[in-house]
């Protein structure tokens, strides 16, 4: 039974048609006024939980709507990342695609200096990066998702090690 607060929306088309950059450009221009005022009136820390915790969900139902359409493999994946990567979005420097791995390096992240123009640098790792782990659980909870640093965090790339060997092979 669905609850009360949960309401079906369509199927998400956007990052299809507009792609993912455009998109988190949007949103991050109606996000950051209404964090601060949100934030004046309950307290940032509480909103900022409250807005991680729903992008997290949002990533998670994406993942899982992607393996739907696409599959669960490494290669099926690698496919999907053409979303992300519209417009020169990101660049990517893969470094090993078989079966069960999936190693690369982002070099170039457009969402970074993206957020970091708009002056919303803080906002990026809750409107975008944190998205990531919880992707790839929704894709399929038996890839597992090492990634040790980011271009947003101040590194000089973003290094996503996707492991598929538990991966749902049905």
């Amino acid at each position: 039974m669905e609850k009360d607060n949960e309401k079906h929306m369509p199927v998400d088309q956007l990052n299809k048609t507009i792609g993912v950059l455009a998109r988190r450009e949007t949103e991050a221009r109606l996000m950051a006024p209404l964090i601060d005022a949100l934030s004046k009136a309950f307290g940032r820390e509480e909103v900022l939980a409250v807005i991680r915790d729903t992008v997290i969900k949002i990533a998670h139902d994406q993942g899982a709507a992607l393996a739907k359409e696409y599959g669960t493999s490494s290669d099926a994946f690698l496919e999907t990342l053409s979303f992300w990567r519209q417009d020169g979005a990101l660049e990517i420097d893969i470094l090993s695609h078989t079966e069960e791995q999936l190693d690369f390096n982002v070099t170039r992240c457009r969402y970074a200096e993206m957020y970091k123009a708009l002056g919303m640098e803080e906002y990026g790792a809750v409107l975008s990066c944190n998205r990531d782990l919880a992707l790839i659980e929704g894709f399929d909870e038996g890839v597992k998702l090492d990634r040790e640093q980011t271009i947003m965090g101040g590194a000089s790339c973003c290094t996503f090690r996707y492991d598929f060997s538990n991966a749902d092979k049905s």
